[in-house]
């Protein structure tokens, strides 16, 4: 069934039809209800969504690429309260969002991973890419700019070009100043829980070595937390998997049951320092005595149980990235976003 023979059964041109669906202001309104009933009698479906981008140069959404599974963009509450801010802005222009996940290529010589998602992204009908944490040189990312599409990131890679914009926050910065306050209580020998592309239930320990393998934003933190607590600091920075819960439970078990026991352990996410609490808790230490513990966002569940964290505007950060794709009026292409060393009881002074 086509276009013709829908013109053909009501009496009418194709591009009659063509407009009772796309430009329907043009015709009456006995016209286009002519057509549509004819439509619906002969089971035709209307335009192909895919061929009336193609004419129209426009396909009404933004794709968010992320390197995760689908399901972590909904349950992460960082990534909730991002995606909040960025539909948020998005309804305002009427367009809608693709959600496009990754293989995070945590071997970087796998060539399958690499062609699948280069494929991914010449395949996904969209207007412009939101790239949520995103490495540099993922294949993902150039196929999106070879296509000419607009792009505004999370993540710094540089000046870029005037179509690729940034939305950020002093990754380094923030996580200095979380270390800076572990070293001024005292905290001597710490543990840095970090998030790594490489799942394994077993944690281990990051060399020197590995920290290409850490998920892009984790390796500022990282090092941020380590500067400000100095070469005279015993740090041992460990990662169990993907950012989350159940990562931070194994991280922080394999910290606390090592003969050396860290008196702070700092996480790079609050939800693995949620896990790095329960941890303690089923070991009979108490949080903000016996062990001093942070994590990194400021999700709702942070204040509830009294965690010390960097608060950014998670929220915030998604409106200015649906701003900078999709408002026309917005001409900032670099924006960096103020955060907030928030303390609260989840630490204290070393203990012996």
């Amino acid at each position: 069934m086509t276009l013709k023979t829908v013109a053909e059964e009501a009496g009418v041109s194709v591009s009659t039809v063509s407009n009772a669906y796309n430009k329907p202001d043009q015709l009456s309104a006995e016209v286009r209800t002519r057509v549509l009933e004819t439509a619906k009698r002969l089971g035709y479906p209307g335009p192909n969504p895919a061929a009336r981008s193609l004419r129209s140069q426009r396909a009404g959404a933004i794709g968010l690429l992320l390197t995760e599974r689908l399901s972590y963009a909904f349950s992460d509450p960082y990534s909730v309260g991002m995606l909040a801010g960025l539909a948020e802005v998005a309804e305002e222009h009427r367009t809608g969002l693709l959600l496009i996940p990754l293989p995070s290529l945590a071997d970087p010589q796998d060539e399958e991973e690499a062609r699948l998602a280069a494929d991914t992204m010449r395949q996904a009908v969209v207007d412009g890419i939101v790239a949520y944490c995103v490495d540099e040189d993922h294949p993902a990312r150039a196929v999106a700019l070879e296509r000419g599409l607009p792009m505004v990131s999370t993540i710094d890679i540089g000046p870029g070009d005037e179509r690729h914009g940034f939305v950020l926050i002093d990754e380094y910065g923030a996580a200095y100043a979380l270390g800076r306050h572990l070293a001024d209580l005292g905290h001597r020998r710490v543990g840095i829980i970090v998030d790594s592309r490489h799942q394994t239930e077993r944690p281990e320990v990051v060399r020197p070595e590995d920290e290409g393998d850490l998920y892009v934003d984790s390796r500022p933190r990282l090092r941020g937390i380590r500067d400000a607590l100095g070469d005279d600091a015993a740090v041992t920075a460990v990662y169990a998997g993907h950012n989350s819960h159940d990562a931070g439970v194994r991280s922080a078990a394999f910290l606390l049951d090592r003969r050396d026991r860290p008196t702070a352990i700092a996480a790079v996410s609050d939800v693995m320092a949620f896990g790095a609490i329960e941890a303690a808790t089923q070991r009979g230490l108490v949080i903000g005595r016996d062990l001093s513990v942070t994590g990194f966002d400021d999700v709702p569940a942070a204040a509830q149980v009294g965690l010390t964290t960097v608060r950014q505007p998670i929220a915030e950060k998604g409106r200015l990235l649906g701003r900078m794709l999709l408002d026309p009026t917005f001409t900032e292409r670099r924006l960096v976003l103020e955060t907030e060393l928030v303390v609260r009881s989840s630490t204290g002074p070393a203990t012996p």
